[in-house]
C-alpha cells in the first residue's frame, strides 16, 4: 500500500493553484512524488498502466484531503497522452507540471549480442519516447513558471554491464530534457532530469538478479545505502516548485555519491 508519512502533511503550500500530471504514479517513485505534491497543494492527475494502482493512489490522496483524479495511460501511445491532456485541462483547468517518471528496467542482465531489436526498442518506447511525447503533448499547454521535469537515472550517466537499453534510454531522457529545456526556454517552460541512484521501489525489487544487484549498488554507494522513494520525490518537487526558478536543462543527481568517483 502507498503511504505519505505524516509530516508531509504539515509542510507549506509550495504548489498551491497549480495542476499536475504525474506518469507511473501507481506505486514507487510516481506515487511518492503524486502524494507529495498533493500535500504541497497540487491538484494531481495520476497516470499509469495498472488501473487498480493508479487508482489506489488517487483515493489515498483524496483521503488526506488533497484533490487528486486518474486515468490509464499507455506512454508510448500518443493518442493517450492527448486524452490525458485533454481530461487533466477539463479536471483542473490547466496542466502547470508533468512529471514523466513512468519507466521499465528490460532485462539488466543482458549483453548487447544477447539483446534483441525488439525488447532494445521496446524499453526506448517506454523510458525515451514515451517522455518526448510527454513533452510534445504537455508544453502547448504551458506557459510561463510552469515546469517538466524527467526521471532519468544515473545510469543515463553512467555506463554499465549488461544495461545497454536501459542505459541508451536514460541517457536519452537526459539529453532530450536539455534540448526541450533550450527549445522552451523562451516561453518560460522549464525542463530539468532527475537521476536516482539506487531506490527501493516495486519495479527494482521485481527485476531478475535484484538482490545481487542491491549488494552490489548499495556496496558502491559512499552513504551505504539505497534512497527511499520519498527522498527522490523531494528532489523533484524541488525542481517542480518555484524555488527552482532559474533552473533548467539542470540534471540533479541523487545517487548517496554513487557517480562521485
Amino acid at each position: 500500500m502507498n503511504t505519505v508519512p505524516q509530516q508531509h502533511k504539515l509542510l507549506s503550500k509550495r504548489l498551491q493553484h497549480k495542476s499536475a500530471i504525474i506518469t507511473g504514479a501507481g506505486s514507487g517513485i510516481g506515487a511518492a512524488t503524486a502524494m507529495l505534491f498533493a500535500s504541497e497543494g497540487a491538484s494531481v492527475m495520476i497516470a499509469g498502466d495498472k488501473e487498480e494502482f493508479i487508482k489506489e493512489t488517487a483515493v489515498q490522496i483524496r483521503n488526506m484531503g488533497g484533490v487528486a483524479a486518474y486515468a490509464k495511460l499507455d506512454i508510448s501511445s500518443e493518442p493517450e497522452w492527448q486524452q490525458v491532456v485533454e481530461r487533466t485541462i477539463a479536471q483542473f483547468g490547466k496542466v502547470s507540471i508533468l512529471v514523466n517518471n513512468a519507466g521499465v528496467s528490460g532485462n539488466l542482465f543482458l549483453s548487447l549480442e544477447e539483446r534483441t531489436k525488439e525488447e532494445f526498442e521496446r524499453v526506448l518506447s517506454i523510458n525515451l519516447t514515451g517522455h518526448f511525447l510527454g513533452i510534445k503533448t504537455v508544453a502547448p499547454f504551458m506557459g510561463m513558471g510552469d515546469s517538466i521535469v524527467n526521471v532519468s537515472s544515473i545510469a543515463g550517466i553512467t555506463g554499465n554491464a549488461g544495461g545497454n537499453a536501459y542505459t541508451a534510454s536514460k541517457g536519452g531522457s537526459r539529453m532530450l530534457s536539455k534540448g526541450a529545456a533550450i527549445d522552451l526556454a523562451p516561453r518560460g517552460i522549464r525542463v530539468n532530469s532527475v537521476h536516482p541512484g539506487y531506490v527501493d521501489t516495486p519495479m527494482v525489487r521485481n527485476m531478475e538478479g535484484s538482490m545481487d544487484f542491491k549488494e552490489k549498488a548499495i556496496g558502491a554507494t559512499p552513504l551505504g545505502r539505497g534512497a527511499s522513494a520519498i527522498e527522490i520525490a523531494q528532489g523533484i518537487l524541488f525542481l517542480a516548485s518555484d524555488e527552482a526558478s532559474f533552473i533548467t536543462g539542470a540534471e540533479l543527481i541523487m545517487d548517496g555519491g554513487f557517480t562521485a568517483f
